[in-house]
């Protein structure tokens, strides 16, 4: 049994998920929790003898709040007391709550991005941040060594073992705080937010009730189909938003996923944003506009543009693998100005050391409202400041292909152009001689490999992603 739980469960870059009646079952969720609870009565002892708690909350997709509640129980059947949301919540509004209960720990039900079919599990930290690979190696040492232990819900309640608990009061009062609503009060941007059908909801309405931002939102209904797609914040999944701010006029479109960790951005016209951009946006705003001082954060698929801001602005550079716990990290231990993946996840200074879309996008708005202009003319500037790069992704079923590692150190030119670096700290990363640069590295949250490039031209970034796949193929 524990082989066969432990070949089931595993912990990638941000989190366990597994497909919904196959590996992730009642059982399986059980067994995590089971895990969990041993990892803080065996591991987070440091002679405290008071009653240890556990932020829980859930998504909007399919049974994610049973599970929480399953969860729930067997948590406080370990001794753990457990503050379990009231409804469907971000994951940020979870991580930050954890530091609200003075939690040891937080468990999130969520899947993030991924299909409907799919459903997941990711533990947050004390402070709020992601799980390091450490925290989830413990866990999965634990699974199936335990019995699972649980209690009724109801039970549970009445005993006080579990506690019902509203995260967005807290988690609104600080995203008003953090914001310059007194500035953005009288601003008259038209803004719409895709919020699909995830748990991001009407948060964002909220922040700006009180203010004269037109916003419209869509897709803020809860739907764990997801209209047939993934809650995702890429192009293909956003053909509507894209028409709407063309159409509609609008000054900026935000998109958050289904968990609103992650954001996207739309220009006047219809023009995707790529979330590469946002961190530079995002280091600028609080650098310039409101005067942030510390380091900056990218993961090893980042834009060249970050090094360049950073240069000019005098501000130090950090670069870790993909996923956010490794930002998240560095967030702990230095003073960092924001960081961010290329994904969409961008943690910010003086908040807990998480990504948050809501937070995000609405940092992008307030930009707008110090720089008084559409967020088109605030990306244009950036881009004739630092330089213009044109990034690109692909996926590919690690059946389509190999992943050899050691094949890809040799090579000595890509396309013409000198291959003069190579990163490998997570996947391979090769850097040509004109700044150019192709990646590729297995996917930590699905059976992919990724390929990333970035160029001057939008022409040689697909010439090396296609070069990178014809790699991984023969």
């Amino acid at each position: 049994m524990e082989e066969t739980i432990k070949d089931e469960i595993k912990f990638g870059t941000d989190g366990w998920r597994g497909i919904i009646s196959d590996n992730f079952t009642f059982k399986n969720v059980g067994a995590v929790a089971q895990a969990i609870s041993d990892w803080i009565n065996k591991d987070l002892n440091g002679g405290v003898e008071e009653k240890k708690s556990v932020a829980v909350g859930y998504d909007t997709r399919f049974l994610s709040q049973e599970y929480a509640q399953a969860v729930s129980c067997v948590l406080a059947q370990n001794d753990i007391r457990v503050y379990l949301s009231d409804t469907s919540i971000p994951t940020p509004a979870l991580s930050f709550g954890v530091t609200k209960i003075k939690g040891v720990a937080g468990v999130m039900i969520t899947a993030s991005h991924n299909p409907a079919k799919f459903n997941g599990i990711k533990i947050k930290t004390n402070q709020g941040g992601g799980a390091s690979n450490e925290i989830t190696n413990k866990v999965e040492a634990y699974l199936g060594k335990a019995s699972v232990q649980t209690i009724n819900f109801e039970k549970a309640k009445e005993e006080q073992k579990i506690i019902m608990r509203n995260y967005k009061i807290e988690y609104l009062k600080f995203m008003k705080n953090y914001l310059d609503l007194k500035k953005i009060k009288n601003a008259k941007f038209k803004v719409i937010t895709d919020v699909m059908h995830g748990s991001g909801g009407r948060l964002m309405a909220e922040v700006l009730k009180d203010t004269k931002i037109r916003l419209t939102l869509m897709r803020e209904d809860v739907n764990p189909t997801f209209d047939g797609g993934k809650p995702e914040p890429v192009v293909e999944y956003l053909g509507e938003i894209l028409k709407r701010v063309k159409t509609e006029k609008f000054d900026l479109g935000l998109v958050l996923d289904g968990d609103a960790d992650r954001i996207a951005a739309v220009a006047p016209g219809g023009e995707f944003i790529h979330p590469q951009k946002i961190l530079g946006l995002l280091i600028l705003h609080l650098a310039r506009n409101r005067g942030r001082n510390g380091g900056v954060v990218k993961t090893i698929c980042g834009t060249t543009m970050i090094d360049n801001i950073a240069k000019k602005l005098g501000l130090t550079l950090y670069e870790t693998p993909v996923g956010f716990k490794y930002i998240s990290d560095l967030m702990v231990s230095k003073r960092i100005i924001a960081g961010g993946e290329e994904a969409g996840g961008m943690g910010v200074q003086d908040y807990i050391p998480e990504r948050d879309g809501t937070l995000a996008g609405l940092l992008l708005l307030e930009m707008m409202v110090y720089q008084k202009k559409n967020i088109h003319q605030i990306l244009k500037e950036m881009e004739e400041e630092f330089g213009r790069y044109y990034y690109q992704r692909s996926d590919l079923k690690l059946g389509e292909g190999r992943f050899d590692i050691n094949r890809m150190r040799d090579i000595k030119t890509i396309l013409g152009k000198e291959v003069i670096g190579i990163k490998d700290f997570d996947g391979i990363k090769m850097i040509c001689e004109d700044e150019s640069w192709l990646m590729l590295r297995p996917s930590g949250t699905e059976p992919l490999v990724r390929a990333y490039s970035e160029a001057r031209t939008l022409k040689r970034a697909r010439q090396l992603i296609k070069y990178g796949e014809d790699l991984l193929r023969n």
